[in-house]
């Protein structure tokens, strides 16, 4: 370091300056490549994806009255099987193609079932859920649904009822 200021030193005032100059020139040049730039990319990602959420729930929100409107209209078919609701979900998975994702079932209540679903298909899940919906009148009173690292693959906590009769 002592060589540097040394060196430093015995330039002329002229060229002390100019390398005064040239070295803030640098240390910003670097700040804003290593610092700023990223951070200002970062911003401008996040705020692209804050616009296509808000388009998409522009969308959703456009389309929800057809939604209820179609659901209201379409006829619930309730198949009379006598099955427990456990047996139910078992025998739905298993032809739904989700028996081995299905990892937990236990009961809720009287009319209810807490399932734990680990990497399965998420579009599987989503058509099983509706099968049991329309065919045998079973309500997802609550969902949890968390991405896992490989694509189109969830794990789900479900909390389904049944009505009584």
């Amino acid at each position: 370091m002592q060589k540097l200021k040394d060196w430093f030193y015995g330039l002329q005032a002229r060229e002390r300056w100019m390398v005064a100059v040239a070295s803030v020139l640098v240390v910003i040049t670097v700040l804003y490549l290593f610092v700023l730039a990223p951070f200002y990319s970062a911003v401008s990602m996040r705020a692209e994806r804050v616009a296509k959420k808000q388009a998409d729930l522009s969308w959703m929100r456009a389309v929800a009255g057809d939604v209820i409107a179609l659901s209201q209209d379409a006829p619930v078919a309730v198949a009379p099987t006598g099955e427990s609701l456990v047996v139910l979900v078992d025998r739905t998975a298993r032809e739904c193609g989700l028996s081995s994702a299905l990892t937990g079932q236990t009961p809720n209540g009287a009319t209810g079932i807490r399932v734990r679903l680990e990497r399965a298909e998420f579009d599987k899940l989503v058509l099983c859920l509706a099968n049991l919906q329309r065919g045998h009148a079973v309500s997802i009173e609550s969902a949890t649904i968390d991405r896992t690292s490989e694509p189109g693959f969830v794990n789900a906590s479900l909390v389904l009822n049944r009505a009584a009769g």
